[in-house]
């Protein structure tokens, strides 16, 4: 229990880092907020019950009949404990959100000139308030704890609200579903059902920013991480909403991990990625329980504080990164940008996914890699194999 608690507290601190960074974003755009008040008769709720949400930002000009639905991040619960404390924020309950929680930025920005292959798009941010990537399904309520872990049935939901309320399927030409962090797990695990919501005609795809959850060992040659996500999946029901091929023949709790998910999928996807994801080295490799005497404290929160034995360590740990991402394939529908940033997360912020400074392999930004995959004008997968150690980028 003491495991969750501290993790959780990682992450509220990472998301509250996230929102200020993002409140100093110069011509970021705040976007009203909708609640599917319906939703509640159909047991498609958050975790405390509570309606699902979205953001909505209407596309014009030659975007019109585009779509980008981005799931936001935010982490998971492991516990009844951790969930119940999820419900009293907006990753846990409808009554804590504000449209404010999320500015249109990055890959959701209305700008040509920051976002040019996007920015004209109906662009939806999907709230996320189930903590289980959208994965959960359990039809009883424990009337004690209140916990509703229905996080398919929102997906679901606010899918059925884009195409009948928006006529999302009616019109569309292009569509992506997007996501970073969890959101971007859960752009992976729903990728072959978000195609079918559209004709054939539709060139759909899907793009998974920090999403790419690596199952290696940590500093104990350990699979700790490995235990969390198998109760995580227990706790919400999520195998069922798991690829059934994926869960035939490994344990569940693999197949919430990318690598052994993404051999099934069959639609187009694109992995943003950096091979030193903070997230990763903060909770996978180095977390408080593989390093008990805290060695890695202060470099696992400053890489400028890292030994030259730690900085060999992470090497190490961006060799099982890429070996996980090798199942990916290398067919031309999939595409990836992969770099040494010490960060988690790029194509929300918009320095990093298009700007002066933002990160560049093969002379091009992230946005532009992603453009030039969407629309077939070439193969991008790009890995940068010359700066290998570990770097802060813009932020």
């Amino acid at each position: 229990m003491k495991i969750s608690k501290v993790r959780l507290n990682q992450w509220q601190l990472h998301t509250l880092v996230y929102v200020m960074i993002l409140i100093r974003i110069k011509g970021s755009m705040v976007v009203p907020i909708t609640i599917i008040k319906g939703a509640v008769a159909k047991g498609a709720v958050c975790l405390d019950g509570s309606p699902p949400a979205y953001q909505f930002d209407a596309g014009f000009g030659d975007g019109l009949n585009n779509w980008l639905v981005h799931i936001q991040g935010g982490g998971w619960c492991n516990s009844v404990e951790d969930c119940q404390t999820r419900t009293n924020s907006q990753l846990g309950s409808s009554k804590n959100m504000k449209s404010s929680d999320i500015y249109f930025t990055g890959i959701l920005s209305n700008k040509q000139e920051l976002n040019p292959n996007f920015y004209n798009w109906n662009r939806i941010a999907m709230r996320y308030c189930d903590g289980s990537s959208f994965t959960g399904d359990i039809e009883t309520v424990d009337p004690v704890t209140n916990l509703h872990f229905r996080g398919a049935r929102v997906f679901n939901m606010i899918m059925e609200e884009l195409l009948g309320k928006l006529g999302m399927n009616n019109s569309a030409s292009n569509a992506l579903l997007s996501g970073s962090s969890a959101g971007g797990l859960a752009s992976i695990h729903h990728c072959d059902k978000f195609r079918t919501f559209f004709p054939t005609k539709t060139r759909v795809k899907c793009f998974a920013d920090a999403g790419y959850f690596a199952h290696v060992k940590d500093l104990n040659n350990d699979y700790r991480f490995e235990r969390y996500y198998d109760q995580i999946v227990t706790l919400h029901g999520s195998s069922k909403n798991l690829h059934p091929k994926c869960i035939s023949r490994k344990n569940p709790n693999l197949c919430f991990y990318p690598q052994y998910a993404m051999p099934y999928v069959k639609t187009p996807v694109f992995i943003l990625q950096s091979t030193y994801d903070t997230f990763q080295i903060q909770n996978i490799l180095a977390s408080r329980g593989a390093d008990p005497n805290g060695l890695y404290t202060r470099c696992r929160q400053d890489i400028n504080a890292c030994s030259s034995d730690q900085i060999q360590r992470l090497q190490a740990f961006r060799f099982a990164f890429l070996e996980a991402l090798s199942v990916v394939g290398k067919d031309v529908s999939r595409g990836w940008f992969v770099n040494n940033c010490f960060t988690h997360g790029q194509c929300e912020f918009q320095a990093k996914w298009l700007g002066n400074f933002s990160s560049k392999l093969n002379h091009m930004a992230i946005a532009e890699a992603v453009g030039d995959w969407f629309y077939d004008r070439s193969k991008v997968q790009l890995i940068d194999n010359k700066n290998v150690l570990p770097h802060y980028c813009d932020d």
